[in-house]
């Protein structure tokens, strides 16, 4: 693999000038007339040691440690190309390449390159015409003293280059042999313009700035007057301002009359909207001459483009005067930029996103701070006021926090990087919840809006209509989006306020109401004004959101009102009910749809769920506790069992006992996936009991499952569970039989796997009939697991296939289950790495959880793998790890499977006695449960036994393994663990 060039770089960029005319005029000669530039420009390169890392189209981008060489190769290569069009047959294309060479400090990474020298070479080089080498003031001082031999460079003087940051002092080289006059160079200032320098680099906005550029060049060769406008609208700080100069910028060479920009923020009177355009454009006004005729005189035939810059506080001014430009300029383009549309028929808008956030899974901290664009912008303007600033690995997670919290707002990742100078990353990360005070000490230079957060915010409120303010308030309730259905609940007044004149018209006692009817035309215009956000159709509902800057802001003016509370009660009967109803829906044909839309409204349940502690405890519980199985299938058990301890916690005296039997209930099933296996006992047998007391015989069968997968021993478990389900075949509740076959299926304390598959069979037919994805996936899962077990693996194959696609539309922790099945099949099929991999996912999918309840079973299989491969040293590492928590978590299987697994490592470390006096113990407590060793795995013990046999007398082997059968579980951790330490 080639090294490429670090540190500091030299870069020679270059381009075919009008390469798509010379396609179109000689479609067949370029292919060859192309091949001959790649080789000569290749040849050029690597002769002198460059390096090309990229091609662009017809341009090349090449990397140099030195700069004398660069300068030689690009000598080279226009020398050749040259020769090659004076040889050119006659009528057929002629190639001339502009080339650019920047020196600079970049960042390498995977074969690429990254920081501004890259910009400033690429706008170097597009200055120049075809022929021409232009070189930056930082190249020539490098080449000063190592010019090639007859050659010179010639001083152009500073010129601003299109990346509109600061001007670049140009030298052309000078050859006595190739052509040495060109063209006035295309930089800024050879345009007829005023477009501001800027004094702070671009960061990103590469698909936005082409998208707007094709809207902009699309609507040029439509004839008709309504395609020529093209509005940028977004949230205050998005950055379209800079977005606009940028493209427009880079649109100069196109619009020979000129590209002007008009700045209408500083405004306050609609009336000055038009005087303002003509001061731009350097216009005298003559008093014989309305303003609007001394506009369209001016611009009537020209080719130009017009930006509007900031329209919504004169959105009717603002769009009066464009459809007069356009009606009466046929070659006028319009750019204009905007809170909202104009809404001038066959207008274009286009919404500028936040900046790239980025959230790619296994990508570090690091890599996700050099590919995000708002990262990227915060490290800029970070080394800006602090030059020292650089990135590491300890703060890239708090950049990252950063602009994610921030929603990839521009201006708020500017003042949060400014203070930089005060606060170290994390720092600024910590304060973000009180982001209003944190984030102020932008450029005193900048508009009054732009120099605090709280500034910017408070721009597009005060535009709105008090029923906008009232709306815009109560949607700061929702945490995580939200539907129409659900604003229509939540948003609505129940009563009219009382009417106060002294405040009438604002939002603390106002004389309006709010109608379920009136959220729709009003959610439609906070949209249009770019406050809400509108999400992709999730293929139920469309569902909005605020950025989480607006939603603290307006949660603030929420918190100032006297109908907080309403609104906060109403959110949470609204998610009860939602809960509730889904609850009913999770054992139909619409259980993924249903399953999906709760994992949606996570946040929203999260946030109700705490409203509910302090403001009503009843409804927190038949909240939590209806989406049980939510928790489960999601792997949120951490939310339900956090919420419901603290809410089983409250005082009950008000509580009705259905309410609190079931909140127990839940709260029994959840606990033993975090090992609480003790509480989850006491928790069930409450809940049993006081199901008895109501005669509530379907609250007795939910008792018994919870208590069934808390319950140790198995033939106890085995008991509970085939009460339970009498208790469901009784009153023919075929989603509970199924749940309790399922669960038969896995406790099951026989050997007697043709019943074991009876009871996963019988299940799985009900789930089928009753379209029950999740347990229809369960049961596949638990299948493909008994077929392995017995040796077929084919059979197991098809049950795991299925069982995956299944599980899919569940999401990633669903899978997870799937996959550490589908790794026990690779692992007795011999495919160890691919086991190995399955289950590395698994755990990097509970890690992202945050949940570690099939971490246990994940590390012993890892560990068994690292026995087969002959790693004995660290497969006693991985059972050490799992061994503690299946102790903690009274796993009296898991146990066992572990200590089987020290065993095996006793023999192959030569310790044949105490694997056998272990192996004993493990037959023991499995006669003991009434658990037999699958065959596959018994397979793999009658070989160790057979090596313990080769190495030990009948008499010894019979002492170790009467000692074995004589100890206790406890005796038999420490003894394992001593073993083990024994043997190192």
């Amino acid at each position: 693999m080639i090294e490429i060039p670090t540190d500091s770089v030299t870069f020679l960029f270059t381009d075919i000038q009008g390469s798509t005319r010379l396609w179109e005029q000689h479609p067949e000669a370029m292919k060859a007339a192309l091949a001959r530039h790649d080789a000569i420009l290749r040849q050029a390169i690597e002769s002198h040691g460059g390096h090309v890392f990229k091609t662009v189209g017809d341009g090349f981008c090449a990397a140099f440690t030195s700069a004398p060489d660069a300068l030689s190769a690009a000598l080279d290569a226009q020398r050749a190309l040259y020769a090659e069009a004076q040889n050119s047959a006659a009528g057929g294309p002629i190639i001339r390449v502009r080339m650019g060479l920047h020196s600079g400090a970049v960042e390498a990474r995977d074969n690429d390159y990254f920081g501004p020298p890259l910009n400033r070479v690429t706008r170097l080089m597009s200055a120049g015409h075809g022929g021409q080498t232009l070189l930056s003031a930082v190249t020539d001082e490098l080449v000063r003293g190592h010019m090639p031999p007859g050659t010179e460079l010639r001083d152009l003087g500073e010129r601003r280059l299109k990346d509109l940051t600061r001007p670049e002092h140009i030298y052309q080289l000078l050859v006595p042999d190739l052509p040495v006059e060109f063209p006035p160079l295309r930089a800024l200032d050879a345009f007829r313009t005023n477009l501001p320098a800027q004094l702070t680099s671009f960061v990103g906005r590469e698909k936005e700035i082409s998208a707007i550029k094709q809207l902009i060049s699309a609507n040029t060769s439509i004839g008709s007057v309504t395609s020529r406008l093209t509005t940028l609208t977004g949230p205050g700080g998005t950055g379209k301002t800079r977005l606009s100069l940028q493209v427009a910028a880079d649109l100069l060479d196109s619009f020979s009359d000129g590209v002007w920009f008009v700045e209408l923020a500083p405004l306050a009177d609609p009336a000055l909207v038009t005087q303002t355009v003509i001061n731009a454009l350097g216009l005298r006004q003559e008093a014989t001459y309305s303003q609007q005729k001394i506009l369209t005189d001016y611009l009537g035939s020209k080719t130009a483009l017009l930006i509007l810059d900031n329209c919504e506080h004169l959105v009717e001014a603002s769009a009066q005067l464009a459809e007069t430009l356009l009606q009466a300029c046929p070659n006028l383009r319009l750019l204009a930029s905007s809170r909202e549309a104009l809404g001038i028929p066959g207008e274009t808008p286009y919404r500028v996103p936040s900046l790239s956030l980025l959230n790619a899974h296994g990508l570090s901290s690091l890599e996700l701070v050099n590919q995000s664009e708002a990262a990227r912008l915060f490290v800029d303007r970070a080394k800006a006021v602090a030059p020292a600033f650089a990135v590491s690995a300890e703060n890239a997670p708090a950049i990252i926090q950063i602009c994610a919290r921030l929603d990839g707002i521009p201006l708020a990742i500017e003042l949060a990087a400014a203070r930089v100078k005060m606060l170290n990353a994390e720092q600024i990360a910590e304060r973000l919840d009180d982001r209003f005070r944190l984030l102020t000490g932008g450029s005193r230079t900048a508009l009054p809006r732009q120099q605090t957060l709280r500034a910017l915010i408070d721009w597009s409120y005060d535009l709105l209509s008090i029923t906008e303010r009232s709306l815009l308030v109560r949607l700061s309730i929702f945490a995580g989006g939200w539907t129409l259905e659900a604003a229509e609940e939540v948003c609505k007044d129940e009563v009219r306020s009382m009417k106060d004149e002294e405040n009438k018209g604002s939002l603390h006692n106002s004389d309006f109401i709010l109608h379920p009817f009136d959220v729709l035309d009003l959610l439609a215009q906070l949209v249009n004004k770019s406050l809400v956000i509108v999400d992709a159709d999730n293929g139920s509902e469309t569902r909005y959101r605020l950025l989480e800057t607006v939603r603290q802001y307006a949660r603030e003016k929420l918190m100032e009102t006297g109908f907080a509370s309403a609104v906060r009660n109403r959110y949470l009967e609204h998610f009860m009910q939602l809960a509730e109803h889904a609850e009913s829906e999770f054992n139909g044909p619409d259980q993924v749809l249903w399953m999906n839309r709760m994992e949606l409204e996570l946040d929203n349940l999260r946030a109700a769920m705490e409203w509910s502690l302090d403001q009503n405890v009843e409804a927190g519980m038949r909240l939590v506790s209806a989406l049980e199985w939510f928790w489960v299938t999601y792997a949120h058990f951490g939310d339900g069992i956090e919420k419901l301890t603290q809410l089983l916690a409250c005082p009950q005296a008000l509580i009705p006992l259905p309410v609190r039997a079931k909140a127990l209930e839940a709260h029994s099933l959840l606990l033993p996936y975090i090992n609480n296996y003790e509480l989850a006992r006491t928790q069930g047998r409450e809940a049993l009991a006081l199901y008895q007391t109501l005669e509530d015989r379907c609250g007795m069968a939910a008792s018994l499952l919870a208590l069934a997968s808390c319950t140790p021993d198995l033939l106890t478990a085995r008991s509970i569970l085939e009460q339970a389900l009498t208790h469901y075949q009784d009153m023919g509740d075929k989603p509970g039989m199924a749940r309790a076959l399922g669960m038969l299926g896995i406790f099951i304390a026989l050997p007697a796997p043709p019943k074991i598959k009876d009871y996963l069979r019988q299940s799985l037919a009900i789930c089928r009939e009753l379209g029950h994805i999740a347990g229809i996936g369960s049961n596949l899962i638990n299948l493909g697991t008994l077929a392995i077990r017995e040796g077929d693996y084919e059979r197991a194959r098809a049950y795991l296939e299925e069982a995956l696609e299944v599980n899919r539309p569940f999401g990633r922790a669903r899978t997870a289950e799937t996959l550490i099945v589908v790794s026990e099949l690779a692992f007795w099929d011999g495919r160890y790495q691919q086991a190995h991999d399955y289950l590395m996912e698994v755990l990097a999918v509970m890690r992202d959880y945050g949940q570690a309840f099939l971490d246990n079973w994940a590390l012993s299989r890892l560990a068994y793998i690292a026995l087969r491969v002959n790693e004995p040293v660290h497969a006693r590492q991985l059972f050490e790890l799992c061994l503690k928590d299946f102790t903690n978590g009274e796993s009296t299987i898991g146990i066992i499977y572990v200590l089987e697994g020290f065993a095996s490592i006793a023999v192959a470390q030569n310790q044949p006695a105490h694997a056998a006096q272990l192996f004993a113990w493990a037959d023991f407590m499995r006669e003991k449960i009434s658990n037999t060793r699958p065959p596959t795995e018994q397979a793999e013990v009658d070989r160790d036994l057979a090596t313990i046999h080769t190495r030990l007398d009948e008499a010894t082997i019979a002492a170790a393994q009467a000692a074995g059968r004589a100890m206790s579980v406890d005796e038999a951790v420490v003894y394992a663990l001593q073993t083990m330490d024994g043997g190192r």
